[in-house]
């Protein structure tokens, strides 16, 4: 089974107009209301690619039971603790320019983050928890190297979807997969990556630290995979990039998805770029027909 894991979930409230004036009345010209967070970002897109997981973290109040009823409704598993205050919103403005609004993250109790960790205690060896995005402020990045510890001594894998060092953190852990962008690689390490060598390079890093795996998202430049045995380089797709929200979401779900399948780092790769172009080219998280559009035309090289 694979369990996603968002902390600090919400409803994506996405809002589409021509361009957005401060300080008059703006009127969009569409809507629309998702499920939102990265680790549930994963399962819905793994639920397309006709993968099973279960959706887990904190949600409360009429925001949270909307969340719950939306992945019911797609046919995703869900094993939320409840909490006491509502689940966040935030606010995409889709205009001349991308803007978001993040929403404050509800107040976890000590009680609610042992019903958590007792969930997590319980995985199964050769299961593979997704740990994804930031945690609510009254947690703290930090919460993570208590639940991660957790997953690792009932015997799953991780994959660990983190910036900073929240994922230097997770390196500890030895995680299946983390996947930093080129900028946040560099950020890691305090310097300006130029070129795809110096990428490989402090991506090699990271497996010396302590991953099995490391992708480097480059937007449109591509996206490299870095293992302990090979480095793989996929071309990127030309395309209209029409959304920017969950596209790295959806590289790690097909990514995990096939990787649970074949155990096969090229293939993984491949479903990976798919899913995560496809979404970038979508108004939402990408269907299945996208995905397998884009499948077609990955290009991979050896390096």
């Amino acid at each position: 089974m694979i369990y996603t894991v968002t902390l600090n979930p919400a409803i994506d409230y996405v809002v589409r107009l021509e361009r957005v004036e401060p300080g008059t009345v703006n009127r969009m010209e569409s809507s629309d209301t998702f499920a939102g967070g990265k680790g549930i970002n994963v399962s819905r897109i793994l639920k397309r690619l006709g993968y099973a997981s279960t959706a887990t973290g904190f949600v409360g109040g009429f925001t949270g039971e909307f969340i719950k009823k939306s992945l019911e409704t797609e046919e995703i598993g869900t094993q939320f603790v409840q909490v006491d205050q509502d689940t966040r919103i935030n606010v995409k403005l889709k205009a001349d320019q991308e803007t978001e609004i993040n929403g404050l993250g509800p107040v976890v109790t000590d009680e609610q983050l042992r019903d958590l960790e007792t969930l997590l205690s319980n995985v199964l060896e050769g299961d593979l928890v997704v740990f994804a995005g930031s945690a609510p402020a009254s947690l703290g990045n930090q919460v993570y190297n208590r639940l991660i510890p957790l997953v690792k001594q009932a015997g799953a894998e991780v994959v660990c979807d983190f910036e900073g060092e929240t994922l230097i953190d997770s390196l500890a852990h030895q995680p299946l997969l983390v996947k930093p962008n080129n900028h946040e690689l560099g950020a890691i390490f305090g310097v300006t990556l130029d070129t795809r060598e110096d990428m490989v390079r402090y991506a090699q890093e990271i497996l010396v630290k302590g991953a099995k795996n490391v992708i480097v998202s480059m937007a449109g430049d591509g996206a490299l995979l870095v293992t302990p045995e090979a480095t793989y380089f996929a071309k990127p797709i030309k395309g209209s990039v029409k959304n920017s929200v969950g596209a790295g979401d959806s590289m790690v779900a097909g990514f995990t998805g096939e990787y649970t399948k074949s155990h096969n780092l090229l293939e993984a790769l491949k479903w990976g770029v798919a899913c995560g172009t496809a979404t970038a080219f979508s108004d939402d998280l990408a269907s299945m027909d996208a995905i397998q559009k884009m499948y077609e035309k990955v290009e991979v090289e050896i390096l």
